[in-house]
């Protein structure tokens, strides 16, 4: 029967840890990991939503291209504030 006290229970958890080949910290860099997975892929979003796209300063800039591309006739289009830069992109996408 093992001990009940906590100097006992430390120790065996330090063994059982000892065994393991030092994996004390496999939590802290499991989230270290997650923390630089997350960046990466806000950082790819924030390429393929904003910086690969044309920035308009304004609203009334973004219905100006609007305007012209329809008359070339392109797809319908919207204007979209992005959340990303604050500036106005254009989209096919229907209006939300």
């Amino acid at each position: 029967m093992t001990s009940r006290k906590g100097a006992a229970k430390a120790r065996r958890r330090e063994e059982f840890l000892a065994e393991l080949g030092g994996a004390g910290d496999v939590f802290a860099r499991e989230e270290r990991r997650r923390e630089k997975d997350a960046e990466a892929r806000e950082a790819a979003r924030r390429k393929r939503g904003c910086e690969s796209k044309q920035r308009y300063a304004s609203r009334y800039e973004a219905e100006a291209t609007i305007s012209e591309c329809r008359e070339h006739g392109a797809p319908p289009l919207h204007a979209y504030r992005c959340p990303y830069c604050n500036g106005w992109h254009l989209t096919s996408k229907p209006e939300r």
